[in-house]
């Protein structure tokens, strides 16, 4: 009877400790989101605000009773912010879908196809991770320069269309899936490009999906390329329309339009990750586990 008590004790007692640390949890945790998603919510609210009530507050309100979408009008009718959108758009959708061809490709030929050299080609292919992105960039530039490609898509979208990272997290997707499945194709006499259609993509589909919507955002959020090999604002995208629209004083004397474009650039990105993160958490769990 003793030991039955002792160890209904026991019980109650881990019960209890396991309780309290998933209460300190979830409360640092709160805290941590609370921290983390007060600047989208400062500026969701500044751009609601007008352009007077936010100049005459000498204390910032973290609230306001009488928000306005002026902000917003003012963010597309001042500055061509949908152009900048639709530059950024079709520069997204190019990279994304040239890059997933030619990461798919590279990706089965380094997992699946026997050639010569293949381990030490594919260590020297690694081994381009460990250049600094500064000389890339340096090199990427000249070249553009050189073929006189400034200030024009192709211009912007060549040196984006490969991704060693990608090739290499989705060469180990493909290096999982059993052999024997690729020797039972050949013997029916399936050739290699139906092979990575008809199998190796769809099993591989969560980490294509995964690579697809890093490169959106990273397309999207790109500022530095674009910003040394555009000089016309006909090319500029969101993060360089961004930047002139600060620079060219609007910006700076009207805060909440500012913020108001802002918004509308993060939406879309928001959106996305909302919709995939699951997606996204699922693919770079499957491209980290061998066997």
């Amino acid at each position: 009877m003793s030991t039955q008590t002792d160890y209904k004790k026991i019980e109650k007692s881990a019960r209890l400790r396991s309780r309290s640390i998933s209460t300190v949890t979830y409360i640092l945790l709160t805290i941590w989101a609370v921290i983390v998603l007060f600047p989208f919510y400062w500026m969701l609210l500044t751009s609601v605000k007008s352009y007077n009530a936010y100049n005459s507050e000498y204390i910032p309100k973290f609230f306001t009773l009488t928000p306005t979408l002026q902000n917003y009008v003012d963010a597309f009718t001042t500055v061509p912010l949908a152009d900048y959108f639709l530059n950024t758009v079709i520069f997204t959708v190019v990279t994304t879908a040239v890059m997933l061809v030619v990461t798919v490709l590279a990706a089965f030929a380094f997992a699946r196809l026997d050639f010569r050299g293949k381990d030490l080609v594919f260590t020297l292919f690694l081994a381009l991770m460990m250049i600094p992105s500064e000389l890339v960039v340096i090199t990427n530039f000249v070249t553009i320069t050189e073929l006189d490609l400034r200030n024009t898509f192709m211009g912007l979208i060549l040196p984006s269309v490969t991704s060693v990272f990608y090739i290499y997290l989705l060469r180990e997707n493909f290096a999982q899936i059993p052999d024997e499945l690729y020797y039972a194709a050949k013997v029916d006499g399936t050739s290699d490009f139906k092979y990575l259609t008809k199998v190796m993509i769809p099993i591989c589909r969560p980490t294509i999906i995964t690579i697809t919507i890093l490169k959106v955002i990273e397309c999207w959020n790109s500022y530095v390329w674009p910003r040394l090999i555009t000089d016309d604002e006909a090319y500029f995208l969101v993060s360089n329309g961004i930047q002139e629209i600060r620079e060219n004083g609007f910006g700076r004397e009207n805060i909440p339009a500012m913020m108001a474009a802002v918004v509308v650039i993060s939406v879309p990105l928001i959106i996305i990750f909302l919709i995939f993160h699951k997606k996204i958490m699922e693919g770079v769990a499957r491209g980290g586990t061998k066997g």
